[in-house]
């Protein structure tokens, strides 16, 4: 045996020992990153390339009525500011879907990778960062209550339209009180024509919730038929109202429903916007005549807002009128109250 041949075995387990040593340290990074993900006081949007957190002052606070948005150019969430640029100021973090209501913000972010994952970002009212999460699925509603205290939220598990039945859902409520999140409202009891409802094709989404922070609707959908619920979380219950019902939006009164009802099996314009009075079971449409897949917001007592076509339109919740484009280029509308 030469003297290099001697050599080669300390130097071999030298080598490996370091290889091990770096996997070991990159696989702790690794995991400390996914932990810090979902902590309370994780880095904000701004601490990652290409993710811009809101800008020092812009906050929630601003003129009576006035509205926030995501602006579609910059993916970052705006306010309505007709002396600048554009009529916006987009200086708030990057969301797919933004609501906000009673000073809180919720923000879904799309991450990348695949499978498809979310990150679900809870902001206050300067939109700091209080709460990030890591879910699966594609941002597709999102929702808070008028306190700012319960939120919802809907993320595509499958698929990505509703105007097709090759789609799942994963809808969750986050109790901002307690901490307390329920990941997937699906198991919620559910009482369908009177009777208790059991089916492997359940999907809940569009939460909607009333001033109580308890009370809220939402559409489940269950062997081909979509139906409005209106569920209670204390009691943990649901039971179903009116069919053919999707994406409610309670009226800040409580006494309405905004929703998109089916009218056409044509699949690239099957919806029209319609208001349910929720004492008579009475609805309406609106005078939008166009297939609007959104989940209208009330941005006054008798406004609806919605997106279409990369553009937010208003049209009055009592059917007269016609619908009038508020901003080009944005999506996800919201009067914080």
């Amino acid at each position: 045996m030469t003297e290099s041949t001697m050599a080669s075995g300390p130097t071999r387990r030298r080598l490996w020992a370091l290889v091990l040593g770096v996997l070991l340290l990159a696989g702790g990074a690794t995991a400390y990153t996914l932990r810090a993900a979902d902590r309370p006081g994780a880095p904000t949007a701004a601490d990652r390339p290409g993710a811009p957190a809101a800008d020092e002052g812009f906050t929630l606070d601003g003129p009576a009525g006035a509205l926030w948005f995501r602006d579609t150019a910059s993916g970052r969430v705006a306010r309505e500011e007709p002396s600048a640029p554009g009529g916006r100021l987009a200086l708030g973090p990057r969301c797919e879907r933004f609501h906000a209501a009673g000073g809180t913000a919720l923000c879904l972010q799309l991450r990348p990778g695949v499978p498809a994952r979310s990150y679900v970002i809870v902001l206050d009212r300067r939109l700091r960062e209080l709460r990030r999460m890591s879910l699966p699925g594609i941002p597709n509603r999102a929702r808070v209550s008028a306190s700012g205290r319960v939120l919802a939220w809907t993320t595509f598990a499958t698929g990505d339209s509703y105007a097709t039945a090759a789609f799942s859902t994963r809808t969750s409520v986050l109790d901002l009180r307690t901490g307390y999140l329920i990941k997937n409202i699906e198991q919620i009891p559910l009482t369908l024509d009177g009777r208790r409802h059991h089916a492997p094709d359940v999907n809940y989404w569009g939460v909607s919730f009333a001033r109580d922070d308890n009370r809220f609707y939402a559409t489940v959908a269950t062997q081909g038929r979509t139906h409005l619920v209106e569920g209670d979380l204390r009691a943990w219950k649901a039971r179903a109202l009116k069919e053919n019902v999707e994406c409610p939006s309670l009226s800040p009164d409580g006494t309405r429903i905004a929703y998109k009802k089916k009218v056409s099996k044509d699949t690239r314009a099957p919806w029209r916007l319609h208001v349910l009075d929720l004492a008579t079971l009475r609805e309406h449409p609106l005078a939008e005549a166009r297939s609007i897949d959104d989940q209208a917001a009330w941005t006054g007592p008798g406004t609806l807002s919605y997106a279409h076509e990369g553009a937010v339109w208003s049209v009055p919740a009592d059917g007269t009128g016609a619908p009038r484009r508020v901003l080009a280029g944005a999506t996800s509308p919201a009067v914080p109250r």
